[in-house]
């Protein structure tokens, strides 16, 4: 059960740090979905989220699910040592909410650059 807790969280970590590569490729290519509003306001609730968390001292809910998981089951399994070594680093809590800040900025800042539209419409 940890295990499909962690591939949830990583699943959701790929969504915040993969859609905005995703968005500036899309944008170049002229490909249409990259300006869904759905997808798009998403994407930054989703990084907005892990901000106030960080700036809140909160530990991450599905972080705090797959330990308690992992107390409960013996020995790790082989998703369970990859995904970490992606996901997890050893750096002062404060770096890391730097880093989600800046990030959260440049999603923002995408906003500006590659607005949402609505409906068929093109900018």
């Amino acid at each position: 059960m940890a295990d499909i807790v962690l591939i949830v969280h990583f699943l959701y970590v790929l969504f915040v740090v993969g859609s905005l590569p995703v968005i500036w490729l899309g944008t170049w290519f002229k490909l249409s979905f990259v300006r869904n509003p759905w997808f798009r306001y998403l994407h930054l609730g989703a990084i907005v989220l892990v901000v106030m968390e960080s700036l809140m001292g909160v530990a991450c809910p599905l972080t705090a699910w797959e330990n308690s998981l992992r107390q409960v089951e013996t020995g790790g399994s082989f998703i369970q040592h990859w995904l970490h070594r992606i996901m997890f680093y050893d750096a002062p809590e404060g770096v890391l909410t730097a880093i989600y800040i800046v990030f959260a900025g440049l999603v923002a800042m995408t906003f500006k650059w590659v607005p949402p539209v609505r409906g068929n419409r093109r900018s």
